[in-house]
């Protein structure tokens, strides 16, 4: 039987000292006791014994108890239940050349990144902090970090560092499960990044409020510090704590628990938990729903003063089968000239929600609507998203609207901007415009009034599908996972979701209304909030394109090439003999050497769009998709019209969506402001508008919206991605032993990531797995991005080659298929983890 593990601090300091020399690593695990399980836990004392001086940490991953120790400032008190949190930190600009202000990325091994707020240009990526040098900032926490070595060229340089103070906390509250422990009850952390459990103080486990509900009748007594009674409801449970005290010298975050969400694997509370953890608003105060509830009354005359009347024509929405917001409508007419007509209705939301009123103030919190498999946090409470600005069939609603002509071509002659009023005569789902579009009989003869109207949309959908190809725009059209459920909210499949003609028609018409008012507001010389998709990095298309020529491949840029630079004093050491990775840095330092872009390169939209043509269709169509999408930087908003690369576009905006994203309602107020003054010039001298849906913005205010909004944006594609990654885990947990065919999609020095045919499902093929199939050592080669097992030859390890044979080799590689089987879920990455079938 295993002897139980003797891990503690004390232990280690124990350990240490009878040793009296430096212990690596591995000797001490095994020497504690420490099972794999706990390896992290392991890490987590030492760098806490290192910040409080009582050990030294060695080359080679070796420990040694420091002789000098300095001493051990007493923990802070934990503020009382009573007394909210509030850490104040002054508002520190950078000090010096050296010090980078930015957001705190940790890894789960304890060491992070620093990305800073603005990028610099003399750094290649972001500035990375070793695990003792984290100090006791949190993941996600706005940091001020000092610069402690910087290595490579001049332009090209990677920096190293350490955190010098907190600037801003990102988590008031951490979602966890609730444990009972010899030492008091904590909270353990959901979120792998965030290195601690969160203590509770004994007397002050749960709210008074969470108290009350749990155990009526009694009274916290801090003073006494009576601990927590065992309560069946809570051990084991999904909980939510408030930090009331973050880490400091050393001691842990404490906290008390405000809320219980539910126990794991009861239906919804993934979802419950993704909330939390990406600290998504998901509670709207009262007195926005007050004002909300107050908003939402049927469209009076009052209304329609001074708005252009739609109501006649036979206005759709197009949506999802299950859209609950519907914020656009459109309308199509072919003109007798041969032109086109398109009428672009959008949802007037700023009428109803005015600058700086209890609905906007939490909007802008807000940021976005976020949409999860089984529920939505709207950006706006429902009596607005889903009632009075969701357009409706045969009910009036306002709305802003964008009206264009086009040629017999599908090129653009005019536009105007109008606020109106309409009647939208159906509710169409994609499904069945793309059944009347293909001639199915029993749904093209329930919407027998409106077929050639959809046959009209088509029509100018590929019009103007082919104008935007001509400038180049990329359609890498990749599928998203698409989780079917049966009637008791089972999973039963993971399928690939897929695009037809009605998604790309109404994506067309979208984006030309979206550039129809960025024009408009340039032209009038208004500042307003734009969307854009700046040229990818030189270094990024240069790795894509040493990928890309493995398969035969190339963007086709004519100046792209790359210089290889000796790095002047710089040394790295001598590299490992073929197939015995032990052997690195055996023999004499070689010259550093770093690889730069030659110039700036030439590149334009065109040079992907050909590519992804020339790939489509073969094999390796979603690979080299993928790897060209992430060759591209991450679109964002900007006060600025930079242009949009990957659409083509010069100038463009967001303002088909305002009940979602709250960037399209700061373009709305400034088109209202603009369509109320017609012939007035921007204003000089811009004032705050209060309670007004027309409204101009400064250039401060609008870059202050834009950071604001292009952060939350990444949160909720962070959290709508990450509750997928968790389904896709608890689907796959019902299959494990299953076999899958798979292609080999990305390959990394620790193993494969695999994409299965069957099911669109991805995961980690490790490297382990593929030396327990080879019966060999394996090693990542980086210059063509496969992994090699090396038969034979002095490997010291599996089958050994003839006499005078060269070694027989195995190889894994982009673009291989491969038979897996499903092996494990990692509980911490929640991630699908393979097994090779040989």
């Amino acid at each position: 039987m295993a002897r139980p593990s003797q891990l503690s601090p004390d232990n280690i300091l124990r350990f240490l000292q009878l040793r009296n020399s430096a212990v690596a690593l591995e000797d001490l695990s095994r020497s504690l006791q420490v099972k794999k399980s706990s390896r992290r836990a392991l890490l987590q004392m030492l760098a806490k014994l290192k910040r409080r001086g009582l050990v030294e940490e060695l080359s080679h991953n070796r420990f040694l108890l420091s002789k000098s120790p300095r001493p051990q400032q007493p923990a802070p008190k934990p503020k009382s239940a009573s007394e909210p949190l509030i850490e104040k930190f002054p508002q520190h600009k950078a000090a010096s050349r050296d010090e980078i202000r930015g957001r705190l990325v940790l890894h789960q091994d304890g060491y992070g990144f620093v990305v800073p707020d603005v990028a610099l240009p003399n750094l290649d990526g972001d500035l990375f902090i070793p695990r003792d040098y984290v100090e006791d900032a949190m993941h996600g926490d706005h940091v001020m970090a000092k610069i402690t070595r910087l290595s490579g060229l001049a332009g090209a340089r990677r920096a190293e560092g350490r955190i010098l103070r907190i600037v801003s906390r990102a988590h008031p509250s951490v979602v966890g499960l609730f444990r009972y422990t010899s030492r008091g009850c904590v909270v353990v952390p959901y979120d792998p990044r965030v290195q601690h459990d969160i203590e509770l103080t004994p007397g002050d486990e749960i709210s008074p409020q969470l108290r009350e509900q749990l155990l009526p009748g009694s009274k916290s007594q801090p003073g006494k510090r009576q601990r927590l009674p065992h309560i069946g409801k809570l051990d084991g449970a999904v909980v939510n704590a408030e930090v009331l005290r973050y880490g400091r010298d050393g001691s842990g975050p404490a906290g008390r628990v405000i809320e219980i969400v539910g126990r794991p694997g009861d239906l919804g509370v993934d979802t419950e938990i993704i909330i939390r953890k990406h600290h998504l608003p998901h509670v709207f105060p009262g007195e926005v729903t007050e004002e909300a509830e107050q908003l939402a009354r049927p469209v009076a005359e009052a209304d329609l003063s001074g708005r252009e009347d739609f109501r006649s024509l036979p206005i759709v929405t197009i949506d999802g089968e299950t859209a609950r917001d519907f914020d656009d409508a459109v309308y199509v007419e072919r003109r007798q000239d041969g032109g086109w007509l398109l009428q672009v209705h959008i949802a007037d939301v700023a009428h109803y929600v005015t600058p700086e009123s209890p609905l906007d103030r939490e909007a802008r919190l807000r940021g976005n609507s976020v949409y999860f498999i089984d529920r939505a946090v709207p950006m706006l409470p429902e009596d607005l998203s889903n009632g009075m600005c969701s357009l409706k069939p045969r009910e009036d609603r306002l709305v802003l609207s964008a009206i264009m002509h086009f040629d017999s071509s599908g090129r653009v002659l005019n536009s105007w901007m109008t606020s109106g009023v309409i009647r939208s005569v159906e509710r169409m789902t994609y499904t069945n415009v793309n059944k009347v579009l293909e001639g199915e009989p029993e749904v093209s003869a329930r919407y027998a009034h409106l077929n050639h109207h959809f046959r009209a949309m088509k029509g100018l959908a590929l019009l103007l599908n082919a104008r935007r190809a001509e400038n180049g725009s990329i359609d890498f059209d990749l599928p998203e996972p698409v989780i079917e459920f049966d009637e008791q909210q089972q999973m039963t499949n993971i399928g690939r979701s897929e695009r037809n003609i009605a998604h790309r028609l109404i994506e067309e018409f979208m984006l030309a209304a979206n550039r129809a008012v960025a024009h408009y507001l340039l032209q009038r010389g208004l500042h307003a909030l734009h969307r854009v998709h700046e040229k990818p990095d030189a270094r990024k298309v240069l790795e894509f394109e040493e990928i890309a020529h493995a398969f035969g491949y190339s963007l086709g840029v004519d100046n792209l090439y790359q210089r290889e630079v000796a790095v002047r004093h710089g040394k790295v050491p001598s590299p490992a003999k073929a197939g015995r990775p032990e052997t690195r840095g055996h023999g004499r330092e070689r010259q550093m050497r770093t690889v730069l872009p030659g110039s700036d390169i030439n590149l334009t939209p065109q040079h992907y769009q050909r590519l992804v043509q020339k790939l489509s269709g073969k094999p390796e169509e979603r690979i080299l998709s993928y790897l060209m999408l992430r060759s591209l930087k991450q679109a964002r908003y900007a006060a600025d019209s930079l242009g949009h690369f990957a659409l083509g576009f010069d100038e463009y905006t967001h303002f088909t969506s305002p009940i979602r994203r709250y960037p399209d309602l700061i373009v709305h107020r400034v088109l209202k402001w603009a369509l109320a003054h017609p012939e007035a010039p921007a204003p000089s001298h811009i004032k705050p508008a209060v309670g007004t849906p027309a409204a101009v913005y400064s250039v401060k205010h609008l870059e202050e919206i834009a950071a604001e909004t292009s952060e939350t944006e990444r949160r909720a594609a962070g959290a709508e991605r990450e509750l997928i990654s968790w389904k896709t885990a608890q689907f796959m947990e019902q299959h494990l032993g299953d076999e899958y065919d798979a292609l080999i999609i990305s390959v990394q020095k620790y193993g494969c990531f695999v994409e299965l045919f069957e099911i669109f499902v991805e995961g980690l093929l490790p490297i382990t797995a593929l030396e327990e199939a080879a019966d060999a050592r394996c090693v990542y080669r980086e210059r063509d991005h496969a992994i090699v097992a090396v038969l034979g030859g002095d490997s010291g390890r599996g089958r050994r080659s003839s006499r005078g044979k060269p070694p027989k080799q195995l190889m894994w590689k982009l673009g291989d298929r491969v038979r897996v089987r499903a092996e494990r879920i990692d509980p911490i990455r929640r991630r699908v983890e393979f097994a090779l079938v040989t």
